[in-house]
């Protein structure tokens, strides 16, 4: 259990986690790629005061145990696993999208905002 805490640089993770989480906000914003998202993936578009809290809480879960999980592995200098779970996920999340018959837009806009958020982790790790 001490590889998952041992050496983790938590400031980066919290930082590369707070930076993820607004990067999302801005992706699936109409000024980003939201309009044309919402519609490849059939929901409506709605202010922010309209939003789900349960999907919100899940997503910030998520971003924060994938900020953990850059942590982890930059405390153990395996840059090459994150890139493995990263193409991972996102090979499972296309698959997803195809059998949910996604449009390859909102595939590609899901796809790349988890490669772009692993990406600023990576980054933000090695800058802290």
């Amino acid at each position: 259990m001490t590889e998952l805490t041992t050496n983790v640089n938590w400031l980066a993770v919290i930082v590369g986690f707070v930076l993820s989480f607004a990067l999302g906000w801005l992706w699936y914003s109409p000024k980003l790629f939201g309009t044309k998202w919402a519609e490849g993936v059939g929901v409506k578009m709605g202010d922010g005061a309209s939003m789900a809290m349960a999907p919100m809480v899940l997503q910030a879960l998520g971003t924060f145990l994938l900020a953990w999980l850059v942590g982890i592995t930059a405390a153990h200098n395996a840059l090459a696993t994150i890139i493995l779970i990263a193409i991972t996920f996102m090979v499972l999340m296309a698959a997803g999208a195809h059998f949910t018959k996604k449009s390859a837009y909102a595939m590609w806009t899901e796809v790349g905002f988890v490669a772009t958020m692993v990406v600023l982790m990576i980054i933000v790790q090695g800058i802290l």
